[in-house]
């Protein structure tokens, strides 16, 4: 019988949705299958967006869904970025975004986060010097970032956002909850920065990352996606469903974060005891491991044997790091013990 391979490389939530999720899919009429949504002729985009300016006091006409947050990212990047264009991008960060503005030819600059000793933070003045610098008409930021696992507070966002005002900006949000904050402050931002777009999906923090479902809170200043975004005959009604009834499901969300954090902590004490390793400290449900290169490929091998797949780089600047996503609590400790068979083994080769 052939060993499972265990897949902590794609930042999925193993532990799954919520039960009411398997409820709803259960319970299915057929005219939810084959009849159109009708919300557009009701002057609403759909059931989620309902849902969603109810919980967050924000316009529904601001809020757009889309089929992920991916989704809504390659729409806002087409809409406001071209040839004569440029985007402002992190460097160490999530390598669609730099495909997404390729695929329409913007001019890409980077900006670099600074690396400290345990955890990876934003630079706001050098920021800043590439802003001024580059004039963007688009700026992505990442909060929590893909790979690094940094945030940036609403202090730092507010910071950037008024001295941004004149760019489209997009705060992708794919990875927030898992540090258990929410940004309350969305309908704030929105409200304040008109040429702001705040991305988010459900595929992390709600499990739904095979059901493809996502929004956007969007400024008024940004009418041109608004209306580029449009889709008269409706959305998927079945994902939004589905989402509605994980958004009903927080209690149950609630005790996976804690679980997460708690393995978070877990795997920071066992990096932190092995020498070179360093864990860098994360708000997603991920982390990111920089280890000692002689280790690199034995370490693919010994995880290779174990059938665990954790997230190695071939990018230069991430070349001795790894990015492991939590598991269940289960499949952590396996590879933590793993990891560490392994170092205490090569270490003793030395040692005689």
């Amino acid at each position: 019988m052939e060993t499972e391979t265990i897949y902590l490389d794609r930042n999925e939530n193993h532990y799954g949705p919520a039960p009411r999720v398997f409820e709803l899919l259960s319970s299915l009429s057929k005219n939810q299958l084959s009849i159109y949504s009708k919300d557009f002729a009701r002057g609403v985009k759909c059931r989620l967006t309902e849902r969603l300016a109810y919980d967050y006091g924000i316009p529904e006409s601001q809020i757009v869904p889309g089929y992920g947050s991916e989704d809504l990212l390659k729409q806002v990047v087409h809409c406001y970025l071209g040839p004569s264009r440029t985007i402002m991008i992190p460097q160490q960060s999530w390598w669609y975004y730099k495909k997404i503005a390729g695929e329409v030819g913007g001019r890409q600059v980077e900006y670099a986060l600074r690396k400290g000793a345990k955890t990876f933070q934003y630079d706001l003045q050098h920021m800043m010097e590439i802003f001024n610098r580059n004039k963007p008409s688009v700026v992505l930021l990442s909060s929590p970032n893909n790979p690094t696992g940094n945030s940036l507070n609403r202090d730092q966002l507010v910071f950037l956002l008024e001295k941004m005002n004149d760019a489209v900006v997009v705060l992708d949000e794919a990875y927030l909850g898992f540090n258990g904050t929410k940004n309350h402050y969305a309908k704030e931002l929105i409200e304040a920065f008109p040429r702001l777009a705040i991305l988010r999906t459900f595929s992390k923090y709600y499990a739904l990352a095979g059901v493809r479902i996502g929004y956007a809170f969007v400024g008024k200043g940004l009418s041109e996606f608004l209306n580029f975004s449009a889709r008269y005959l409706g959305y998927n009604r079945i994902s939004e469903e589905i989402a509605i009834a994980a958004l009903d499901s927080e209690p149950y969300y609630e005790v996976i974060r804690q679980k997460m954090v708690a393995d978070k902590e877990m795997y920071y004490r066992g990096f932190d005891e092995l020498p070179g390793f360093t864990a860098y400290r994360s708000d997603a449900n991920f982390i990111l491991v920089e280890f000692p290169p002689r280790l690199k490929t034995v370490l693919k091998q010994a995880l290779e044997a174990k059938h665990i797949r954790v997230k190695f780089f071939d990018e230069q600047q991430f070349e001795n790091f790894m990015r492991i996503t939590i598991g269940t609590e289960a499949m952590n400790h396996f590879l933590m013990d793993t990891i560490t068979a392994v170092v205490k083994a090569q270490y003793a080769t030395v040692a005689r």
